[in-house]
């Protein structure tokens, strides 16, 4: 293995694993074990490898072959926005959701997070085996962030959920859990697949960048809520 190829794979972890590190930091009332935290990081990687196979069967499926923006549509909020987010969506509620270490509603984007960028590495390591590593850099300042704030919208909705009495309130924010993430994943995705207009990549850049800001303002709001608190 040379330089190019060390570079490569550092170039490719690099953002997940930082963006895994902020979000362990921000959870400063009340971290989390190791344990979990890693096992939930290799479950969203482990679950990388059945959405690819997923999206591999739908792109040279002659079922799903088509074009034009209806296809286009079809393709980038079904085939890759509701598969992504619902493969994650089932990872965090089978496995941290259902756990006693989950146990204040900052944990649902912790976990989520670490989900999200369990996927979102290892997708990159893909990438960066079949592009290079300019289209690596290119991902950690898009796929990789865009993944990440996918990850503390589901996972905001999944901690209002976790500690909801009410059962009806809470199957509402459970379906948001994963509607929310999915419209915004789904749109992202259809404004740089579209071949309308090349000035809508512009848009896709804004609802990123949106995305982002939205996202970091629901991590915020947990933080503070913490039970964990001081007052």
């Amino acid at each position: 293995m040379g330089f190019r190829d060390v570079l490569l794979f550092l170039a490719a972890i690099a953002p997940g694993l930082l963006i895994c590190w902020y979000i362990y930091k921000m959870d400063k009332y009340e971290r989390e074990q190791p344990f979990p935290l890693f096992a939930t990081f290799w479950l969203g990687a482990f679950a990388t490898l059945g959405v690819v196979r997923i999206e591999t069967w739908a792109t040279y499926s002659p079922f799903l072959q088509g074009e034009g923006v209806l296809f286009t549509l079809f393709s980038s909020f079904i085939v890759v926005a509701l598969t992504e987010e619902l493969v994650k969506y089932l990872c965090l509620f089978l496995y941290p959701y259902r756990s006693r270490f989950f146990n204040e509603p900052m944990d649902g984007i912790v976990y989520a997070v670490m989900i999200g960028m369990g996927f979102a590495t290892l997708e990159n390591l893909m990438y960066a085996l079949q592009y290079g590593l300019e289209t690596v850099i290119l991902r950690a300042f898009t796929a990789v962030p865009a993944h990440a704030a996918f990850a503390i919208i589901m996972g905001y909705y999944f901690g209002k959920a976790k500690f909801e009495p009410d059962p009806k309130i809470r199957r509402k924010r459970l379906l948001m859990a994963l509607f929310a993430p999915l419209v915004i994943h789904g749109l992202y995705d259809f404004l740089i697949l579209q071949e309308i207009y090349e000035g809508l990549i512009a848009l896709a850049i804004a609802v990123l960048i949106a995305s982002i800001i939205f996202a970091r303002q629901l991590l915020l709001e947990q933080q503070e809520n913490s039970p964990f608190k001081e007052s």
